[in-house]
């Protein structure tokens, strides 16, 4: 397994802007998929973005597409997502999640991931 730290997480107005991080340590982090979930006191865990080994592949929920980005840096072993537009109803907590082992996709559920951040609060304010 890998340990994966988020930051960037914080208090922002709506209409603003935050990049989470999540950085991986352990093992080399490019031969794993990689994802943001977020989720609400006694909701289950959302998948907001994934992204593939590469790069190449990425998912998003309906919820925040064309608002937010994920990227990796695997030189850096980092996982960004970029939050642009956001809404007060994007207030969660967001975990960052990997796994080897996934195949052929980046959209999994939740039970699927063997890795887990802390996790970092973002709440925005109306």
């Amino acid at each position: 397994q890998v340990q994966l730290v988020e930051s960037g997480g914080g208090l922002v107005q709506a209409g603003g802007s935050l990049r989470l991080s999540c950085a991986a340590s352990g093992r080399t982090s490019s031969t794993y998929v990689m994802g943001w979930f977020r989720q609400a006191p006694g909701k289950e865990r959302e998948l907001v973005a994934a992204i593939s080994t590469s790069g190449g592949r990425t998912y998003y929920a309906d919820s925040v597409k064309g608002r937010f980005t994920i990227s990796r840096d695997n030189a850096k072993n980092t996982v960004y997502l970029q939050m642009n537009s956001l809404k007060p109803e994007d207030t969660f907590v967001y975990y960052c999640a990997a796994d080897s082992a996934l195949r052929n996709g980046v959209k999994f559920p939740p039970n699927l991931w063997s890795s887990w951040g802390q996790g970092t609060q973002v709440t925005v304010s109306s």
